[in-house]
């Protein structure tokens, strides 16, 4: 299906699929901040352009001052949750993450969607705690779940290629898992169209499919395309030989094959991030039933260059447009 079957076609089979989960007549958007409060990260991915070394002069920690700022104006514009996330620094420990999430939860009726599984991961192995410690305190903190970060493609043939210094994909699955059985859910996120083969993009579903069969706890899927402008694995010529940008049909084709693969997990999330509002449109009768976040901040994918912004007129103008009614949900897919 991935390789050869009629888009179209895909896409009425996907559409079915998402309608036959949700045959409400809405499709959902959210509002919340993706607040990234460091850029230092010492996996150094060469994927990813947002990243710095401690001493580089672009390298920053957010004061509480700031974060606390950047919370208040995404509340006063109606944001339900907040999407922290930093990269792997390597002087902040867990009190630093403990604090944040105690102060923000005592100033603002938000919830915390917070550390991906390579960060809560380096928390571990930093304190010398287990995965699930280091998920406990965080979750009596304030924590309420975790977004699907870091999973890029969990083959770890690919992993070595774009990703060495990060978590093996057996570690982010295995984070995942004890998440779940804590009473944390998650979503699951793939970025694809970068060194990874077909085989190894039904991989990482296979994988996601099989651990929601055990835990169910994973809300929903995102999918984007990798961004390729000011990445390492761009600058260095590592692109496969004739390498081009995902275009919006081979988008649509991957969303339509993940909405029919993953039958049981409940939501996808369709990317205008990447892709731009219009497509993120069409995906709506490609499989997907979301259309995401506002994001009324987002960091890590405009530093490759790629920038869209949605206010929620427009997102619901675009449900609209494609012929459901635009509802409001929460960081756990809740209708408000």
């Amino acid at each position: 299906m991935l390789k050869e079957a009629d888009l179209v076609d895909l896409g009425r089979q996907a559409d079915a699929v998402a309608r036959r989960l949700h045959p409400q007549p809405w499709r959902t958007y959210a509002i919340d901040r993706n607040i990234n409060f460091t850029n230092v990260c010492r996996c150094r991915c060469r994927f990813c352009a947002f990243w710095r070394r401690p001493d580089d002069p672009e390298a920053y920690v957010l004061s509480d001052s700031a974060l606390d700022a950047k919370v208040e104006e995404a509340v006063r514009l109606g944001a339900t949750h907040i999407l922290a996330q930093g990269g792997l620094h390597p002087d902040l420990g867990l009190a630093f993450y403990e604090n944040l999430l105690r102060r923000l939860k005592e100033r603002f009726a938000v919830a915390m969607h917070c550390f991906s599984p390579p960060e809560i991961g380096h928390l571990a192995e930093r304190e010398g705690l287990s995965v699930r410690t280091v998920l406990e305190r965080l979750r009596a903190a304030g924590l309420d779940s975790l977004p699907g970060g870091g999973a890029e493609i969990l083959v770890d043939r690919v992993r070595r290629l774009i990703s060495p210094n990060k978590c093996t994909a057996g570690e982010w699955l295995d984070i995942m898992r004890t998440a779940h059985a804590l009473g944390l859910p998650t979503t699951a996120t793939m970025v694809f169209g970068h060194v990874e083969t077909s085989a190894e993009r039904i991989e990482h579903l296979r994988l996601v499919r099989d651990l929601q069969d055990e835990t169910g706890g994973f809300l929903s899927f995102i999918a984007w395309p990798f961004q390729a402008g000011r990445t390492e694995l761009a600058r260095g010529g590592d692109l496969p030989a004739g390498w081009r940008p995902t275009s919006g049909a081979e988008y649509l084709r991957m969303i339509a094959v993940a909405r029919l693969f993953l039958d049981n997990v409940p939501n996808l999330q369709a990317s205008w991030v990447t892709m731009g509002t219009k497509i993120g449109q069409v995906a709506l009768a490609f499989g997907a039933n979301d259309l995401g976040s506002t994001m009324i901040e987002e960091n890590v994918v405009a530093a490759a260059g790629c920038v869209h912004r949605a206010s929620p007129e427009v997102l619901g103008r675009l449900i609209r447009e494609a012929g459901f009614e635009p509802r409001q949900r929460n960081s756990r897919y809740e209708i408000l």
